[in-house]
Parts: C-alpha cells; structure tokens; sequence
C-alpha cells in the first residue's frame, strides 16, 4: 500500500503577478523551485494565504534569481499581486519508506 505525504513547500512567497493570456501553471522562480525539489511540470497544490483560496495545477520555472511568483491563465483569478501563497508537492510512500521521509520546506521571507 501506498501513502500520500507531504514532500515540498515553499511558505513566506509572495504572488509578483498574474496573468490569464497563458494556459495555465504557477511560474517559479528557478531558485525557490530548486531549493524545495520541485522540478519543472510538477503537480503542486497553490493555497493562498489572503483568500483562503487552494487549488492544483503545475510547476514552470522562471528566471533564476528573479523572484518571481506568478499565476497563469485560469489560475490567475484566485490570486492577485501581493497575495501570500504556498506551494506544496506530495509524494507516495511505501510503508518501509515513511520512517525515513522528511518533507523539505523552505522559508523565501519570513516578513512577508
């Protein structure tokens, strides 16, 4: 039997634009996408922190270093500039490989 565990989040970001002219997808910045393991057309769930907002769709990364979080297409209505968000990934476990799992979450701006 397989489990669903917690495997990423990335917490204390902020949404640096939206913008629905694109099919759909959160864009990372490349940093933040690999600092938490998170690689590009990932599945990650979005919870907005300001409207209570949560959501699923994937991972596309932005320019390395630019600090941009940004929401695509549909997506973009659930959130605007400013908003704080999370971004979570999941994985399956099997039973012999839970003891040893530990999620790798990351803290952008403890301000924010």
């Amino acid at each position: 039997m397989l489990r669903r565990f917690l495997n990423a989040k990335i917490r204390d970001i902020r949404l640096t634009g939206a913008r629905l002219d694109y099919e759909g997808s959160i864009r990372i910045d490349e940093d933040y996408l690999e600092k938490a393991g998170i690689i590009p057309g990932e599945e990650v769930q979005v919870l907005n922190v300001e409207t209570g907002e949560r959501f699923t769709t994937y991972a596309i990364s932005g320019p390395r270093g630019s600090g941009v979080v940004e929401l695509n297409g549909p997506a973009a209505h659930l959130g605007k500039t400013g908003d704080r968000i999370m971004v979570l990934s999941y994985v399956m476990l099997a039973e012999h490989e839970i003891a040893a799992h530990a999620p790798r979450i990351i803290c952008v701006d403890r301000d924010g």
